[in-house]
């Protein structure tokens, strides 16, 4: 009979198993992890979308330990693991929120602005958000920005630089504003606010009844990101999260609190250098101003499919209350996190039946929080994704479409068209401002 095998021997040997067990685990669960970030940097590469559009997370591979924390913190799937190194894979997804530096053991990473000054979409502007036409500056999502952190902090640092070139100019007109600020939403007020700080003359323009900016066209209840930011005369958002109506209430708070002079149904129509000075010329009446700041949005008037049938009343091009639509047969048309949005919060809402049509083949500009959302809808038989589809013809019952099979017609009670706006280049341009893209090179540099 052979002798039985010792118990300390049995209890190595156990330990050494579930030890092994862990290791391989974690070793295939770690390559797994590597094959899937590589496949996403060379996806992106094809797409064109690693590179920053602004905000980008700079990691110092001399002290990355490649511990993957960084990774697991980002809420838009910005960074991967290649080479045993964190990388940007997809860096066009990156809007600052920083989780990511802060998530990191070793302080490896961090978050900066990228030179935007040469894009085809953004103002060309100074260090001090100074356009080619002196006197004229831009702030929030205008210059390039996501984030109503950022938003704020560039109304803030912008009229700060403002007064500082105003600093000793003889103010003894009471008519002449120091600062125009056009526009009304958080880069707009946080300016307003500050120029009631540094005691310039100022006032705000808004096409809008209300304040709030591109997000008082976010859906009702919409969650949005804020990280912790300092309001001037308010003090600190500290939550990462406000709702739509939470943010609008603050703002309207501050409105009445300090008295701002918004001008609301103000659309600016015109505005016109003169010797040093500006005509600003809205709906409403002219001021004149020693400085304009554009804190304008970048969506501007909705963007058409230019098809039959856009003009019938069922073609809407927001949503403002998912909770309006019951029963309804929908489609919703668009590829981007507001399309996304719309599409995931009408699915919802019962007896739905939800279409969303997007002419590309993956929905590669969605947030990675609204994809993952999206997807489980999609599995939940909530959403049908028509990808690589296009509208032909909208029609009182029904909407006929392109798709990769062929025509088809689907039975619809409405159709929300959420493809973007028209941003306001032909207004920049119209008072003199180039984008980035639109001077000569060496003007760029300077």
């Amino acid at each position: 009979m052979a002798a039985a095998m010792p118990l300390e021997t049995i209890i190595w040997a156990s330990a050494l198993a579930l030890v092994a067990a862990i290791v391989l685990g974690y070793l295939i669960a770690f390559r797994r992890r590597l094959r899937r970030d590589r496949e996403r940097a060379g996806a992106a590469r094809l797409r064109g979308n690693e590179q920053p559009m602004g905000a980008f997370p700079y990691i110092d591979p001399a002290i990355c330990i490649g511990c993957g924390g960084c990774v697991a913190a980002c809420p838009e799937k910005v960074l991967g693991l290649v080479g045993g190194l964190a990388v940007a894979v997809q860096g066009s997804r990156c809007v600052g929120i920083a989780a990511c530096a802060k998530a990191c053991p070793v302080q490896a990473i961090e978050i900066a602005e990228g030179d935007l000054r040469g894009r085809a979409d953004v103002p060309w502007m100074t260090d001090q958000r100074e356009t080619n036409v002196p006197g004229i500056f831009v702030a929030g999502e205008l210059a390039g920005l996501a984030l109503i952190r950022n938003a704020v902090r560039q109304g803030r640092e912008t009229v700060h630089a403002i007064a500082a070139q105003l600093a000793g100019v003889e103010r003894g007109d009471p008519e002449l504003l120091d600062v125009a600020i056009i526009g009304a939403g958080p880069a707009g007020l946080a300016a307003a606010l500050t120029a009631v700080e540094t005691g310039l003359r100022y006032a705000v323009f808004e096409q809008q009844a209300d304040l709030g900016g591109t997000i008082y066209n976010f859906p009702r209840r919409k969650l949005t990101h804020t990280e912790e930011v300092e309001l001037p005369l308010y003090g600190p958002l500290r939550r990462s999260e406000y709702s739509k109506e939470e943010l609008l209430e603050v703002f309207r708070g501050l409105l009445d609190k300090h008295r701002l002079e918004v001008r609301f149904g103000h659309k600016v129509l015109q505005v016109i250098a003169d010797g040093g000075l500006f005509h600003i010329l809205t709906v409403g009446g002219a001021w004149r101003a020693r400085r304009v700041l554009l804190a304008l949005g970048r969506r501007g008037t909705p963007r058409k499919l230019a098809v039959p049938g856009e003009e019938l009343s069922k073609v809407m091009f927001q949503v403002r209350d998912a909770e309006e639509y019951r029963g309804q047969k929908i489609l919703c048309v668009g590829g981007g996190d507001s399309a996304i949005e719309a599409a995931m919060g009408l699915a919802r809402q019962a007896g739905n039946q939800l279409t969303i049509s997007y002419r590309g083949g993956s929905f590669n500009r969605v947030k990675a929080k609204n994809l993952e959302t999206l997807d489980k809808l999609v599995r939940r038989g909530k959403i049908r994704p028509l990808l690589g589809s296009e509208v032909l013809e909208i029609r009182r019952g029904e909407v006929r479409l392109r798709t990769a099979e062929g025509e088809i017609t689907l039975d619809n009670d409405y159709v929300f068209v959420l493809i973007g706006g028209e941003p306001p280049f032909p207004f920049l341009r119209s008072i003199g401002v180039q984008l980035g893209n639109e001077l000569p090179a060496e003007a760029r540099s300077n």
